[in-house]
């Protein structure tokens, strides 16, 4: 029997709304949900592959335990009391920070991701914690907490009111938005252009966005800061500056013209190899602009001065006027969030809090860089236990990690290893049990982190598509599980950590003087929560008690789950509306415009003004049809562009006698790969590019068609050295290679 269910779709940051069909319980085709009042029908070709990947034949059904050196199928009994038998030892004998948690880039893609590991890196105490932020975000994390007092407090571009928007470092045609979260990004690129507004993008690559744009600046790699110093020098030289209404919001603009005073045009011109006219024009027009917003990603993040760059973002949004402004920059609302507090100080944001035991990197948002995590558990120090234990959630880092060769033979030297993962992968492989969550038709959705960075105020829940099949396990019971397993009370029941939660946050909230329920009876607010089970529960909590909450009762009209799950295609809350100084969590209740971290870092930022780069660098890049390495074992998501080839200009390929679809060898400091060549001048002179994700050539993983066309793991080019010190993310992109052809030309294969 036919029928039709609603589905945010979980593949990327977009999260369009999904009307999937559903045959006798699967998935069997996905289109775009017209009514949703965020996506308005939007699909790419990841969520119309929703189907595909729900049904993958590879994804594991049961748990995994190791039994006599080999994974074997177990129950989910036996499983988690082999969690409690492995890790319970480790912390009892070395203490809680030779437990390490790894969190990746899909955690933030399901509700279970959001609800639970920040319970389990509690519950443990420990400071040995590796997200995929280090790889990618981080300086935007770091570069928002010293302006704005908060890590997670990120202005959006208002993309559907600017009249000039500044991608630097993005590529949304292909990423369909990133720190952004925009349902048709193109779309919305597309409407600026119509409107009359402008589109600059600065990019090394002539991506599809860039093609798009009025104009596309083809910068060097890995110097998007010195570009964005000298315009906001450019500002101050020209008197362009005008913070505008948020003046009395914003401290240190004194500061900050006399910190970029060495930043001039003509100071950056060769560096970046961006004519100083050039760089004028643009900032005076951005300056002149009715409206605009700088957005930089992770073109711009994962360089030697990410966070730098990040900062500079920011810095451009506030000289022009454009932070907090109707089309230029704004902090989204979500419904999930805190009941607002008054405008005031708050504690701010503090980095290096610990340090890693091995290269003693700081600390950033309680983390330690991912391109750590080798030497922290295969380096004794001094200094405090290796890692000896490993919880790793929806995380691959021996492909996402720098130097996955040296990860991969860490791993296996644990003394015990769990993976929550759908796959046995390149990393999960390694572990000694493996806890995998149904597919995503069987699981309910709300996007936590990416209402917070979305381009319009809104909500919207979907329970599961597909009932839970025999066998399997909610993803919430498995995360709840392992927190108990994990932390001394394995076989408590797992709703026990839920109505923990509950009790916890209705006790704070009912004790905070700005809260809507403060002075009642948080035993009789719980009474009055909805939903089937303890994460829906939840989730009306956060509703109630959030900037839209009916307030347990004050506000008859306000948000609650069952008017949420009234309107299946969600609620709009209107566009996004200037908010300082509300929001602000610094010290002095102000934007910090020149943090002292921040003032600290620019002596390295000046030095690089002499960096003539003579050989070639390596950039990355981004496939519409990819989200990391856990789509490859799709066969709609993969060939056709999205394929692991070097790309290589039509100059270099002639001075390296290199020809097209030649293997060549691309030598780093962490190693070298063997990838086809692909030239094309979709890249500038003196820069190559190779695809992330890809390298599922090891033995030991179930993942039939990612093995058959395996790619190379450009990643492994890295050591893994090379980190921005303000946020400890790794750089990726603009280190230098070497290139060597291998053989004469050969014939392209499919899929190469």
């Amino acid at each position: 029997m036919s029928r039709t269910a609603l589905r945010i779709c979980p593949l990327c940051e977009a999260t369009c709304g999904l009307v999937l069909t559903v045959d006798d319980g699967r998935v069997t085709g996905a289109r775009g949900d017209r009514d949703d009042v965020f996506s308005k029908g939007f699909i790419c070709p990841k969520g119309a592959a929703f189907g595909a990947l729900d049904a993958d034949p590879d994804r594991l059904r049961g748990p995994l335990v190791r039994v006599d050196g080999e994974l074997r199928e177990a129950t989910w009994a036996e499983a988690f009391d082999a969690v409690a038998a492995g890790i319970r030892p480790v912390v009892e004998r070395y203490g809680p920070h030779a437990v390490g948690v790894v969190l990746g880039n899909p955690n933030v893609h399901t509700m279970a991701g959001a609800l639970y590991p920040p319970l389990l890196i509690a519950g443990l105490g420990t400071r040995s914690v590796f997200t995929a932020s280090t790889v990618d975000q981080m300086p935007k994390h770091v570069s928002s907490g010293l302006l704005f007092g908060d890590a997670n407090l990120i202005p959006v571009p208002d993309l559907d009111r600017t009249g000039h928007l500044l991608l630097i470092g993005a590529n949304p045609l292909e990423s369909n938005g990133s720190l952004c979260t925009a349902p048709d990004f193109p779309g919305r690129l597309r409407a600026l252009r119509a409107r009359g507004g402008t589109l600059t993008v600065i990019d090394p690559r002539r991506t599809r966005t860039a093609r798009l744009a009025d104009r596309h600046l083809a910068i060097r790699p890995g110097t998007d800061a010195l570009l964005l110093a000298a315009m906001a020098h450019t500002l101050f030289e020209e008197g362009l500056a005008d913070l505008g209404e948020r003046a009395t919001h914003i401290q240190g603009v004194d500061e900050l013209a006399a910190a970029l005073d060495d930043f001039t045009p003509e100071a950056v011109a060769a560096a970046c190899d961006i004519d100083a006219a050039a760089i004028r024009t643009l900032t005076r027009e951005l300056a002149a602009a009715p409206t605009a917003a700088v957005y930089g990603r992770i073109g711009s993040c994962t360089v030697p001065h990410g966070t730098l760059a990040s900062w500079l973002v920011d810095v451009l949004n506030i000289l022009t006027g454009n932070l907090d402004r109707p089309g230029g920059a704004l902090f989204p609302q979500a419904a999930t969030d805190r009941t607002p507090r008054p405008a005031g100080p708050g504690r701010g944001f503090a980095l290096g809090r610990w340090h890693s035991r091995v290269r003693r990197h700081p600390e950033a948002k309680g983390e330690l860089p991912l391109s750590s995590l080798a030497e922290e558990i295969d380096t004794p120090t001094a200094e405090g236990e290796p890692v000896r234990a490993l919880v790793a959630v929806a995380a691959n880092p021996v492909l996402s990690a720098p130097d996955g060769d040296r990860l991969d033979k860490a791993l296996g030297g644990l003394d015990f290893m769990v993976s929550v993962d759908p796959y046995l992968n390149e990393t999960s492989r390694h572990a000694d049990v493996v806890l995998p969550p149904p597919p995503p038709a069987q699981s309910p959705h709300h996007d936590f982190a990416f209402n917070t960075l979305a381009v319009r105020n809104q909500v919207r829940y979907t329970r599961p598509a597909v009932p839970l099949e025999p066998g399997r396990m909610a993803e919430t019971e498995i995360l709840a599980r392992l927190v108990l397993a994990a932390t001394g009370m394995h076989g408590a029941d797992p709703a026990a950590v839920d109505t923990l939660v509950i009790d916890q946050t209705l006790g704070k909230a009912v004790q905070a003087p700005h809260s809507p329920v403060h002075g009642r009876d948080p035993q009789e607010l719980a009474g009055l929560l909805t939903g089937e089970n303890g994460p829906e529960r939840r989730l009306d909590m956060m509703l109630r008690l959030g900037p839209y909450g009916d307030g347990f009762g004050a506000d008859r009209d306000g948000l609650t789950l069952d008017r949420l799950l009234a309107h299946p295609h969600g609620i709009d809350l209107g566009p996004l509306r200037p908010r300082l100084p509300q929001p602000l969590k610094t010290r002095s209740g102000r934007v910090e415009l020149l943090p002292e971290p921040i003032a600290a870092d620019l002596p390295r930022l000046r030095a690089a003004l002499d960096g003539r780069p003579g050989g070639l660098v390596l950039v990355g890049r981004r496939h519409l049809r990819s989200n990391n390495s856990w789509m490859h074992n799709v066969p709609a998501l993969t060939g056709g562009s999205n394929r692991c080839t070097l790309h290589l200009h039509p100059e270099d390929a002639e001075r390296l006698g290199v020809e097209n679809g030649q293997p060549v060898r691309v030598k780093g400091a962490g190693g070298e790969v063997t990838a086809p060549a692909e030239v094309t001048d979709a890249v500038r002179p003196g820069v190559v590019s190779l695809p992330h994700g890809w390298g599922h050539d090891r033995p030991g993983t179930r993942l039939g068609h990612a093995a058959a066309d395996p790619g190379v793991n450009v990643n492994q080019l890295l050591d893994g050295s090379l980190l921005d010190p303000l946020s400890g993310n790794a750089v990726l992109n603009g280190v230098p290679v070497e290139l060597a052809p291998l053989t004469a030309a050969a014939p392209e294969r499919s899929g190469l």
